[in-house]
């Protein structure tokens, strides 16, 4: 069931992808026996805590003040009423990016909690999307032909232009300055691939390749064009030993890359793998 559902996402175009649901599907991967209806109902929960909210007085101003007024809502929301916060302790737990564990504990990485902010925008219909800034996931809420900068990390605090100047200087160094990339939006696709990618380096860092080929095998369910991750998937296969799954994957990134350095690197390892399968 999991993997028809995860299968079925990699059909859909975009705007069409159910963000947290999706979620849930992929966190659900690595434990089959979970139920995932009682996440479920805490999402609904969470959609009918902003339907109640959403009447405020507050919310019917216009321009800037409805804007802000929106911002202190989901804020108010989901770091006051559920109090999901930010794991600065074990920010390298695998936990903080399993959307399962990230609402049983109410805390995680930027990215996972990104998407629990942006269900709680989209249940009232509000504009939102993730922002794919260097280092730290943030997400981008549009009012009135206004928008807002807000961080899930830290409480759903709008950040300021000099606040994410600094940011970047931390993750980037001192000379780095704020260009128009930056601020790009993200996709619901990139947003979940961004998720398992927490999860896979932290494998592949802990050395723990199998888990690190399963991940990337579901990020290829959701995202089946994504001749990256055929690569990728291909080099862990063959680093296992698992030859047949990485002649498979390689073939597939073959058909799909543009890449020629990468192509032609590609094709000589497939050329000795098939060697070693005669």
């Amino acid at each position: 069931e999991i993997e028809a559902d995860l299968n079925r996402v990699g059909t859909l175009v975009d705007a069409d992808i159910d963000l947290a649901e999706t979620a849930l599907s992929l966190a659900a991967s690595d434990r089959p026996d979970a139920a995932r209806h009682p996440y479920r109902l805490h999402l609904a929960a969470i959609a009918d805590a902003m339907k109640m909210a959403a009447t405020l007085p507050s919310l019917a101003q216009s321009g800037q003040e409805a804007l802000d007024a929106r911002c202190r809502l989901l804020a108010d929301i989901m770091a006051g009423e559920f109090a999901y916060r930010g794991d600065r302790m074990n920010y390298d737990d695998l936990q903080n990016a399993d959307l399962m564990r990230v609402i049983d504990r109410r805390q995680g990485l930027p990215v996972a909690l990104a998407i629990l902010y942006i269900h709680a925008a989209r249940s009232q219909g509000w504009q939102i999307e993730g922002v794919n800034f260097p280092g730290h996931f943030v997400i981008r809420l549009f009012h009135d032909g206004r928008a807002a900068i807000l961080d899930p990390f830290d409480g759903g605090r709008m950040l300021e232009t000099g606040d994410l100047r600094q940011r970047l200087k931390t993750t980037l160094g001192d000379t780095a300055e704020l260009q128009p990339g930056h601020y790009a939006g993200i996709g619901n696709r990139d947003i979940l691939l961004r998720l398992q990618n927490n999860i896979k380096v932290r494998l592949i860092q802990e050395g723990n390749l199998p888990k690190a080929a399963a991940v990337v095998e579901r990020m290829l369910m959701i995202a089946p064009d994504a001749a990256a991750f055929w690569r990728e998937a291909g080099l862990i296969h063959s680093r296992l030993g698992n030859l047949l799954a990485a002649k498979h994957a390689l073939t597939r990134f073959l058909e799909t890359a543009d890449n020629d350095a990468q192509r032609h690197q590609v094709a000589r390892l497939l050329q000795d793998i098939n060697q070693r399968l005669q």
